[in-house]
């Protein structure tokens, strides 16, 4: 698949990023990503080649095992994997700006010696925070954490947690004082090991069917004191200001699957002939495929914008919100307009722009809604 996306505001480092993981999604990524899809899982050896690669520990530092990178480092990545497999972009993107995140963030020196390392080049991660009455209502949780000798005993369900099938590490929020509200809400550390912890129904999904959508079961999981991450009763904060840094990322995602797409259908005009002529030379395809370049490159320089404002240290929540909503509305529509240019073979899983089609509906729901982001633009406005 022809590349076209423009690497020229990009450091020498980053192009050498970006080309490695262009090697890798063409020579690993992509002869798999059709069987991935109908399996509902992933090859072993894409995870593998993700922790090999030091992509799942991107702005880890090095002290810790990590890649030392940056967080803008990290959303080229995902968007160049999402290019080829918004699945693949998925488990890495919710590795390293949820869970890496909020450990590099919030966890005390002994947590990040013990977890990082671990979270750099062998364990997945997951982020346990919706439960089924619980989604933008985030903070209506009715997971429990009681005191215990020396730890928390933990009851409660969680759903839709990404990664969770292949995670080894989760961070679980739960109400340590349902009579505080929020202000009960505990982030705990669990792992997969820790009796009384399980997983329940996996997601029969309509995209992103590799990466794996799951319930969690806690079934009075004991975790010790120093699983604790961040303050007893502070865990809204670990919540709130991880998943804007996540929303970046959501918006990387997208843009790479919109790129994807447009690629592809570039690719398909070239080659389909109709009428004597390749449908390129048509006024009517050269438009569409012109809008849909304008549309992923403002949603692109967006995204780039926000995480450039996240790593100055500025607020950059309303730019993170612009980022997701914005990329989540190109990459639906260029998914759409790559089936259209496609017509019938385009609606056929005999061709990538389907499943692409089907992966981008997600960009409108996970991590804060398409409504809550403008909800959240508009605060932003009206403040």
């Amino acid at each position: 698949m022809e590349q076209r996306q423009p690497l020229t505001d990009l450091t020498e480092d980053q192009e050498m990023l970006v080309t490695e993981v262009r090697r890798f999604c063409e020579e690993i990524v992509a002869p798999r990503v059709r069987e991935m899809d109908e399996k509902g899982q992933f090859d072993p050896i894409v995870v593998e080649h993700l922790f090999e690669m030091g992509l799942m520990g991107i702005d880890i530092p090095d002290q810790y095992g990590g890649s030392g990178m940056t967080f803008t480092d990290a959303i080229l990545v995902i968007m160049e994997l999402a290019r080829v497999d918004p699945s693949v972009s998925v488990i890495c993107d919710v590795q390293n700006t949820l869970v890496n995140n909020a450990i590099c963030r919030w966890g005390d020196e002994e947590q990040k010696k013990t977890w990082l390392p671990q979270l750099a080049q062998k364990i997945v991660g997951a982020y346990a925070l919706s439960e089924a009455s619980s989604g933008s209502d985030a903070f209506s949780l009715k997971a429990r954490a009681e005191k215990t000798d020396g730890g928390w005993k933990i009851t409660g369900n969680k759903l839709w947690i990404t990664n969770g099938k292949e995670a080894s590490v989760f961070l679980v929020f739960a109400n340590v004082d349902p009579s505080k509200g929020y202000k009960g809400i505990t982030c705990f550390i669990v792992h997969k090991d820790d009796a009384g912890f399980s997983i329940g129904k996996k997601e029969d999904k309509l995209g992103i069917r590799a990466s794996s959508t799951v319930e969690l079961i806690l079934d009075g999981v004991v975790v010790p004191d120093e699983r604790v991450l961040g303050e007893v009763g502070k865990g809204y904060k670990v919540a709130i200001e991880t998943l804007n840094e996540g929303r970046i990322g959501i918006g990387a995602q997208m843009v790479g699957l919109a790129q994807g797409a447009l690629e592809h259908a570039i690719a398909w005009a070239r080659e389909r002939v109709q009428f004597g002529k390749p449908i390129a030379q048509f006024q009517a395809i050269q438009t569409a495929l012109a809008q849909m370049d304008a549309e992923i490159e403002a949603a692109r320089l967006a995204v780039l914008n926000a995480a450039r404002i996240k790593e100055s240290g500025r607020p950059f929540v309303r730019e993170a919100a612009i980022a997701k909503w914005i990329g989540a509305e190109a990459a639906e529509r260029a998914a759409s307009v790559a089936i259209d240019i496609f017509a019938g073979y385009g609606f056929t899983r005999d061709y990538p722009v389907e499943k692409l089609y089907r992966d981008a509906k997600i960009g409108k729901i996970y991590e804060g809604t398409h409504a809550m982001q403008l909800l959240t633009i508009a605060k932003g406005l009206l403040a």
